[in-house]
């Protein structure tokens, strides 16, 4: 049985369940909608996440399709538990993260008494994890960043990495997890969690969305769990490192080259002005590398990541 805020769902049922957290100031119930699919046939429980901060539409698109077209309906054995989106507040303020300020990804495992954003990781930790086996979070780049579509594991643990291979996104990145988000908690339990990245916060990337909702249906087919048939990428890059490229000045920014492709050490690949024309800094590529993220705004500030570089 799986039995989340008392409510249980037996072995051939799917369910909607829906996870108070707290009230807006005008007294509005905000929940968490959780679905639930539990197949009649026992096998693994992956969790499929979207939303958690609140901007990153993409992810959202990505599980709320998933859920939509039936991805999860007839599952062959094992079960899914969905969230299309966590962050309810966010989403409706257009931010990352909720109203008090908070990050709901920078607060694992969270308190039953804490700040809203702690309230969300706490719920997630007690009500969901206790019964799945791997988990897919699907994120989008924040603050006018695009990311390239790419998944993020832990280094050193091979079962997400095996995870990672089965999702088989454009770009896999060895990546340490941060404190206290959601793939560290897990991983501290022994339980891989993915990270997917794709596209841009506030806008739509069908690339991203696409190849998110690919890699869902391809690990579900690798685990048992469905007969999908999808194209697996056939240069899937697979990385170790990764840096940010800082503007040198203040101006107005452009990108000769984006995300999605390949630098070689001394190139010339972007170039911030001054508004009126008098001076130029172009930005230089420190090293041969592949482009995982760019900044789309064309005003940065000093210090402002330009472009997100990987290699091995």
């Amino acid at each position: 049985m799986i039995k989340i805020n008392n409510q249980t769902v037996a072995p051939g049922e799917n369910k909607k369940i829906e996870l108070q957290v707290s009230r807006l100031p005008s007294g509005t119930v905000i929940d968490i909608n959780v679905f639930v699919y539990h197949s009649a046939q026992p096998g693994e429980t992956v969790f499929v996440c979207g939303g958690v901060h609140g901007d990153e539409i993409n992810g959202v698109e990505i599980v709320r399709r998933a859920v939509a077209d039936g991805l999860f309906e007839n599952l062959k054995r094992g079960s899914v538990i969905a969230v299309p989106l966590l962050n309810v507040y966010g989403f409706i303020n257009f931010s990352r993260e909720v109203p008090d300020g908070k990050d709901v990804n920078r607060s694992f495992p969270g308190s039953a008494g804490g700040s809203l954003a702690s309230r969300v990781a706490h719920t997630v930790k007690t009500e969901i994890f206790p019964y799945i086996d791997c988990g897919l979070d699907f994120h989008t780049g924040g603050r006018s960043h695009y990311n390239y579509p790419q998944i993020r594991y832990s280094r050193g643990d091979e079962k997400a990495k095996t995870l990672a291979g089965m999702f088989a996104a454009p770009c896999l990145i060895e990546k340490n997890a941060i404190a206290s988000t959601m793939r560290e908690e897990a991983m501290q339990a022994g339980i891989p969690i993915l990270v997917y990245e794709g596209g841009e916060n506030l806008r739509f990337d069908q690339y991203s969305i696409d190849a998110g909702t690919a890699g869902i249906k391809r690990v579900l087919t690798a685990k048992g769990m469905a007969d999908f048939v999808t194209e697996t990428p056939k240069n899937i890059l697979h990385f170790n490192r990764t840096k940010w490229l800082r503007s040198p000045r203040a101006g107005i920014f452009r990108w000769f080259v984006k995300s999605g492709n390949e630098v070689t050490q001394g190139q010339k690949i972007g170039v911030i002005n001054d508004p009126y024309g008098q001076e130029e800094v172009f930005i230089i590529a420190p090293r041969d590398g592949f482009l995982i993220g760019h900044e789309n705004s064309p005003v940065v500030n000093q210090g402002d990541a330009l472009f997100h570089i990987a290699w091995r």
